[in-house]
């Protein structure tokens, strides 16, 4: 590691050798300057790497001097030192940009502390952070090779999220890609799981919270006739992506509870969140509700009841509350929703749908511009949150917290960028879902595939009497032997929803209180 380069200013610098005899035996390189306008001068001429500044300085003050030092090198960090503890002071000095702030009299390892964690930051996490995960790593391994249960997923796919959120921000790249393996077994391992075991999660009592039973025993009894609250259902929100999301909540609303829930099957908006706001399984809405439920191939929108379905629900569940629901898909209507906050303010819950998200992830298979700004999980991340700081959402939250209002925020279901095919073959009935496919007479890889015969046995209706489902495991799409070639080129390396894996089933649900 190369020396630092440390600049020094304060008019009585001679008084401060022991402490720049003990940096230096730390091997920093120290130059002095006893007053602003020669540390200027000197910042012109020479490459520092961080600067020591006296606040309280004959001529050139140190907020005088900080402010021209901004103005010639911007990136320059500079560490305040000073007598002062007058907080206008403090306060003009982090306004101003300062790197760390130190009360006289310090110490010289007060001194190297700040040094260290304003230059030498990014490898000590890097070091803390490899190690914390290179501990982990075993126990994950092991974990994996034993988790039988449906809560034991929910764990372990947040600690791998939590690793990936932590490795992303380091250094070293050779241990996020350990972490991807890591991610892709416990990928096939919980196919293999839910291959096995839906079915029978589906009918158990004591099983996971499912999208249909979502409202009922998790929403539900957070609602009164005392409190509004907002329902905000974020479409295709994959856990990693509300996790970055959270810490811009907590300036205005204190997080209660957070559990995770599991979507139903197939992953895609018509089933899983049609779940959510009749409260039924796909195969009950069709029953129940006919006028609303269509089937994938079915002419018109498949969401366009969710409103009535939230209503009946709410009548079943004897909720005697004012409610309303409303979707969002454009910037437009997100900011009249915004506009016009007022008139929700009376409601008892208002049910919000955000489909900017899902929006974002058909996008990346349209348009080579999102390709190339979501190539990845990391970068899909950075896009979500961009939006999410700058949407009309945050201020309509802002509002919600000033109006006493509570906030649940959840999804329907999550994604997965695809990156290898699966072929499949069926009549031209089949449905058009790259991750599932529902029609008569499919062929298909059976080790890549979840095949449900009767449909109904998971609660899922039937366009014919032979009518089947198959849903993909892992990072697989389904592609046609016809164009195979193109077929796949074009799908490659896109986020797609429908089939199984941790991150389209295993969703968060998140309760919080106005602070």
């Amino acid at each position: 590691m190369k020396n630092i380069h440390i600049l020094w200013v304060d008019d009585e610098i001679d008084l401060l050798k022991p402490h720049i005899l003990f940096l230096e035996s730390k091997n920093y390189q120290i130059s002095k300057a006893t007053n602003g306008a020669d540390a200027i001068d000197f910042i012109k001429e020479e490459n520092y790497d961080i600067v020591l500044l006296d606040e309280n300085m004959p001529g050139l003050t140190g907020l005088e001097t900080l402010m021209e030092i901004k103005n010639i090198k911007s990136g320059l960090p500079v560490i305040m030192i000073t007598k002062s503890e007058e907080e206008y002071v403090m306060e003009d000095a982090i306004g101003s940009k300062i790197s760390d702030y130190l009360i006289k009299p310090v110490n010289p390892k007060q001194i190297l502390s700040s040094l260290k964690k304003n230059l030498d930051h990014s490898r000590l996490i890097t070091q803390k952070t490899t190690a914390s995960y290179q501990q982990e790593f075993r126990k994950i391994t092991m974990d994996l090779a034993m988790i039988n249960s449906y809560e034991g997923w929910i764990e372990l796919y947040h600690k791998l999220t939590h690793w990936e959120l932590e490795l992303e921000n380091i250094e070293d790249v050779g241990m996020l890609g350990i972490l991807e393996s890591q991610k892709q077994e416990a990928n096939s391992l919980f196919f293999k799981f839910i291959r096995k075991n839906y079915q029978e999660l589906l009918n158990n009592p004591d099983g996971p919270v499912f999208s249909h039973s979502l409202f009922k025993h998790q929403i539900a009894p957070e609602l009164n006739q005392e409190t509004g609250t907002l329902l905000i259902v974020i479409d295709n929100l994959r856990y990693d992506q509300w996790k970055i999301i959270e810490p811009h909540i907590a300036p205005f609303y204190k997080k209660t509870k957070e559990t995770s829930y599991y979507s139903i099957l197939p992953t895609a908006t018509q089933y899983a969140r049609n779940a959510i706001f009749s409260g039924l399984t796909p195969l009950d809405m069709e029953k129940k509700h006919p006028n609303y439920w269509k089937n994938d191939n079915d002419e018109g929108g498949k969401n366009l009841y969710e409103k009535e379905f939230l209503t009946a629900q709410m009548q079943r569940l004897q909720l005697d509350l004012k409610h309303d629901y409303y979707k969002i898909t454009t910037a437009k209507s997100a900011k009249e929703f915004d506009t016009n906050f007022n008139s929700i303010k009376e409601n008892n819950l208002t049910a919000v749908v955000y489909n900017f998200v899902d929006m974002l992830s058909h996008s990346k298979t349209e348009m080579n511009i999102i390709k190339e700004l979501a190539g990845d999980d990391k970068a899909y991340r950075s896009l979500t949150l961009s939006w999410f700081k700058n949407s009309p959402i945050f201020s309509t939250l802002q509002k919600a917290q000033k109006a006493g209002m509570k906030l649940i925020i959840t999804t329907d279901h999550g994604t997965i960028n695809t990156k290898k095919p699966s072929k499949v073959i069926g009549f031209k009935d089949i449905s058009e879902n790259l991750r599932y496919k529902t029609g008569k007479s499919l062929t298909y890889d059976e080790k890549d595939v979840y095949a449900v015969k009767n449909p109904k046995e998971i609660f899922l209706p039937s366009q014919n009497i032979n009518s089947s489902f198959i849903f993909v495991k892992e990072d697989l799409f389904f592609a046609y032997p016809n164009n195979f070639n193109h077929y796949v080129n074009y799908f490659k390396n896109t986020y797609q929803h429908g089939g199984i894996s941790l991150e389209e089933m295993i969703l968060p649900c998140a309760f919080f209180d106005p602070k």
